[in-house]
């Protein structure tokens, strides 16, 4: 072996290093508009604990507990979050959100009209990290979901857990987001024509195959929203959001890496708990490769055509299937087939159902 070869192998490796810690800072002339779009998606990151912050200095103040300790009871009994929340039109249209939309920025690609004469289930694909896509269209009205689907209520579902955290909870009430139970999207659903519920379908396990460039989907087993879909006679509407996966990317590894530790750890916690920690990278406050903001990377949601779906009080599994590959038809064979060379030119590999 010579040791010519050696020192440039040597050499090109420090060139790696030096070029992977080298950070890209941004420029202190940013226009305003950029840096109101920074903060709206840092406060709603950070509104949990900002939430909770509140909540516990409000509870070190004697004063204030006629008012905290009525709340914390009133919340043991109030039943909102299984029955679509308190979903006012002033929230869901705030400017913040505006600027939160604009950030990356994402929008709508319609497919198909959807008439407000029945209820819809509307399935997101995929996760991503934690779902930036799914809020600013169906948690906010940025992105004219009114627009495009007059007469239509959505109502996006979360974990019952963040339902626990006080003032935290009532946020998202005003937005429209309701509990992903069983219950809650019975109730939801129940309330007729015009009325929908978003979910993401591949949950805290597919937040783990996160990564830039792929679209790994965990779907091959989720038959639950379609039977809920079939038991209300909701239409099924495939929606897939090219951009979700690229604007962070997950600890754990490269692609869908199952051998690293740390995927190995988060996959615990979530079967534990039922969420995961989204444990990620993306860029910072003042730089462009280096911390937990998302990256700024446009995120297209296309609404597919809805799957008409007949109601049935319990229906077999045999039904269940037929939906499901009806579904995953619309989703993988017409939407990814037909905007992924638009809106996923640089991705690394195919769309994949992973379990």
């Amino acid at each position: 072996r010579s040791p010519l070869l050696d020192r440039q192998k040597l050499q090109e490796l420090s060139e790696r290093i030096s070029k992977g810690v080298e950070i890209k800072f941004a420029p202190l002339n940013i226009p305003p508009h950029r840096r109101l779009q920074t903060t709206a998606v840092l406060l709603w990151a950070l509104l949990p604990l900002l939430c909770l912050v509140s909540f516990l200095l409000l509870m070190s103040v004697p004063i204030t507990w006629p008012i905290i300790i009525p709340y914390l009871i009133w919340v043991q009994f109030d039943s909102a979050p299984n029955h679509g929340g308190r979903p006012k039109k002033w929230a869901r249209g705030a400017k913040i959100w505006n600027y939160f939309a604009q950030y990356y920025p994402c929008s709508i690609v319609q497919e198909a009209q959807l008439p407000p004469t029945r209820p819809y289930l509307f399935g997101y694909h995929p996760h991503g990290i934690i779902g930036m896509g799914a809020f600013a269209t169906f948690g906010t009205d940025a992105t004219r979901f009114s627009e495009y689907f007059p007469g239509i209520t959505p109502h996006l579902l979360t974990l019952e857990s963040n339902f626990k955290v006080p003032f935290y909870r009532d946020i998202l009430m005003l937005h429209g987001v309701a509990s992903v139970s069983k219950a809650a999207c019975a109730n939801i659903l129940s309330k007729g024509p015009g009325t929908a519920i978003a979910i993401v379908v591949g949950g805290a396990a597919e937040s783990l195959s996160a990564h830039p460039g792929t679209a790994d989907l965990t779907l091959k087993k989720r038959y639950g929203f379609i039977k809920i879909a079939i038991k209300q006679g909701a239409g099924l509407v495939p929606v897939f959001s090219f951009g979700e996966n690229d604007v962070g990317s997950n600890g754990s590894g490269t692609g869908n890496d199952k051998t690293s530790m740390l995927y190995k750890l988060q996959r615990k916690f979530q079967k534990k708990f039922g969420f995961t920690l989204p444990l990620f990278y993306g860029r910072g406050l003042f730089n462009y490769n280096y911390g937990l903001m998302p990256f700024r990377h446009p995120i297209v949601v296309v609404v597919g055509q809805h799957i008409e779906v007949k109601q049935h009080p319990d229906p077999p599994h045999e039904m269940v299937e037929e939906y499901q590959r009806l579904y995953i038809d619309e989703l993988m064979r017409r939407i990814w087939e037909k905007y992924k060379d638009v809106y996923a030119k640089h991705r690394t590999k195919e769309l994949t159902l992973v379990e």
